[in-house]
């Protein structure tokens, strides 16, 4: 019996050994992968202590040799675009692995609850918006563009997923259709291969998606700090990053989306989301160690909260109170955010329709922000100014050029109040790139809201016909931002 036991305790010791003499790889790095061009690239793993790696690709060969945790790392200097496919070799003395068919273009990451969660095999083309159809894009295979879906598992230290796929088939049905238009729109006008990881959880709040130590670092959450163990408005943080952000870094990419908050919008998170958000940018940009990566997000949709069976209670103003706050996010740097109030088809249903849509509009956002699209029009009408002249407010807006209305009516949505504060709907004109707002209710006009209620669906756009933003002129985010 003794002998037995000795003999199990040895092969267990000898495969110990044998398999810390492997090379192993995080999954994010793999066969297929979509290496991000002209920034130092890292390649890492794990190995037994001491032991030397040598990483060989495009003409490039680094080695590093592994701490006493076995962690290795290498950087592999800038790399050129290549849409033809390319092997990896890395080796140690013992083991040797080959990833293939690899390409060298643009990276993204996105993230968020449902509504960037939102299958491909979900989608479906609707007549009079949009001009794509998700039934031919599953039928489509594009190998310049690559997909990367974490699945949704609190498994660590890795994530758990299928690897890098080429765009078609199973992978692309079952991954985001957001992340997967905002992929393809980048890939139809950079003409570079295009990988995107998508990492996402329906109904997911902001706090798991971030780190405890990003609350600590802000003082928004000093006192948030004192209760042990440490909670975020009732949510542990960080559960999801740990899983599903965290083992995927440093892999290099260029950015991430982000669209997500009508949870936080569930809970009346209008206070404290714009926090939220900082901290969750802030720990995202900190573990990439990057404090320049953009973060491009959603502005929720048109939804009716107030008949939600949520724990707390609903006003139709809780919604354009979120939509503040997310505004107010904006005067983080290297962010920007895309409108979809138009998007809708039922403010029943959390999650609007054309998701293609989505992706096209925050591929416009890097189009104009990242890669040289000067000329792109990526954003609606924003408030600017407010001029009162007798009776009338005259608006002032960015993003204004050729203002209309997407349905050839009246410009709807606006309302006035006097000193009062009592708001009533306003008769709205469009000037040139201004609107002129008046009520024969109110001969002293003050203040204006415009799509201020949870069922605003707003029909004033600009020439390229994206939906202007909500505002309040006595909230001001828009002017907040600006000055920030």
């Amino acid at each position: 019996m003794k002998i037995r036991l000795s003999l199990t305790l040895l092969l267990s010791f000898l495969l110990s050994i044998a398999t810390n003499a492997q090379i192993r790889l995080p999954k994010i790095i793999g066969s297929n992968m979509v290496l991000q061009r002209n920034q130092p690239v890292p390649v890492w793993g794990w190995v037994g202590a001491g032991k030397s790696v040598r990483v060989k690709f495009a003409g490039q060969q680094k080695g590093a040799v592994a701490n006493a945790d076995g962690y290795w790392k290498v950087m592999l200097s800038p790399l050129t675009t290549s849409d033809k496919p390319q092997n990896m070799i890395i080796t140690s003395d013992t083991s040797k692995i080959e990833l293939t068919n690899i390409l060298v273009g643009e990276v993204w990451l996105g993230g968020g609850q449902s509504n960037m969660e939102y299958l491909m095999k979900l989608q479906h083309a609707k007549p009079g918006k949009g001009i794509d159809s998700a039934a031919l894009e599953l039928s489509s295979h594009n190998p310049q563009i690559r997909l990367f879906k974490v699945d949704k598992k609190l498994s660590l230290p890795d994530v758990t997923t299928t690897g890098w796929n080429e765009s078609g088939g199973v992978a692309l049905e079952q991954f985001s259709a957001p992340a997967y238009y905002f992929a393809k729109c980048l890939y139809n006008t950079l003409h570079v291969p295009i990988g995107m990881i998508a990492s996402s959880w329906g109904g997911s709040r902001i706090e798991p998606w971030t780190p405890a130590s990003a609350y600590q670092a802000l003082p928004a959450f000093k006192s948030d700090m004192a209760v042990k163990p440490l909670m975020i408005d009732s949510m542990v943080p960080g559960k999801n990053y740990e899983s599903m952000i965290h083992p995927l870094a440093p892999f290099a990419l260029h950015g991430f989306i982000w669209y997500q908050g009508e949870s936080n919008c569930s809970i009346n998170d209008s206070l404290r989301y714009a926090d939220k958000y900082q901290a969750l940018v802030d720990s995202w940009r900190k573990v990439w160690n990057n404090d320049k990566l953009p973060f491009y997000s959603v502005l929720i949709a048109p939804h009716t909260y107030t008949k939600r069976k949520d724990h707390v209670k609903h006003t139709p103003l809780t919604l354009p109170q979120f939509w503040e706050a997310q505004v107010l996010a904006l005067k983080i740097p290297y962010t920007e955010m895309i409108n979809v109030s138009d998007l809708v088809d039922k403010v029943t249903d959390i999650h609007p329709s054309y998701k293609w849509e989505v992706g096209r509009r925050l591929a416009l956002v890097a189009l104009a922000k990242d890669y040289g699209y000067k000329k792109t029009v990526y954003s609606g009408p924003r408030y600017k100014s407010m001029q009162i002249k007798g009776d009338k407010v005259i608006l002032q807006f960015d993003n204004a050029k050729g203002l209309k209305t997407n349905d050839g009516k009246a410009v709807d949505n606006f309302s006035i109040a006097g000193a009062d504060g009592n708001f009533v709907p306003a008769v709205a004109e469009i000037n040139g790139n201004t609107v002129v707002l008046s009520s024969p209710d109110v001969s002293k006009p003050v203040n204006v809201r415009f799509a201020w209620i949870e069922t605003a669906m707003p029909n004033l756009v600009n020439s390229a016909g994206l939906p202007a933003f909500p505002f309040r002129t006595n909230g001001n985010s828009w002017s907040y931002v600006k000055s920030n």
